[in-house]
């Protein structure tokens, strides 16, 4: 097992959970919240997996921070609440939001 991967994954993890209980605590009583959440991490996984190529980077930040921010389990039992519309705007948010953070992130990058 390597030691270092295990730590940045650790540590990304612990301080993408705390980031998104602040954010939940703040907007709290809201099903929003989550989808807010977990649209703007798929947004940054999006950016994140288009500029960074170094593994122990995309380890620390995708899995760890981002995989400790995203909640997709919230957001199955928030359909339970919310319904249908919830479930669609949370997989048609994420999806467009990976694919604007990607592209955008693309553009960007070339110009540079």
């Amino acid at each position: 097992m390597d030691l270092v991967r295990v730590a940045a994954v650790a540590t990304g993890g612990v301080l993408g959970a705390l980031t998104r209980f602040a954010i939940s605590s703040a907007w709290s009583g809201s099903h929003w919240a989550t989808w807010l959440i977990n649209v703007t991490g798929c947004f940054l996984i999006g950016v994140l997996y288009t500029l960074i190529d170094r593994k122990i980077v995309r380890l620390f930040l995708g899995t760890g921070f981002l995989g400790g921010y995203t909640t997709f389990s919230t957001a199955a039992v928030d359909t339970l609440h919310a319904g249908l519309p919830y479930l669609a705007a949370t997989l048609i948010g994420s999806l467009l939001a990976v694919w604007a953070g990607s592209s955008l992130t693309g553009i960007v990058a070339k110009r540079s």
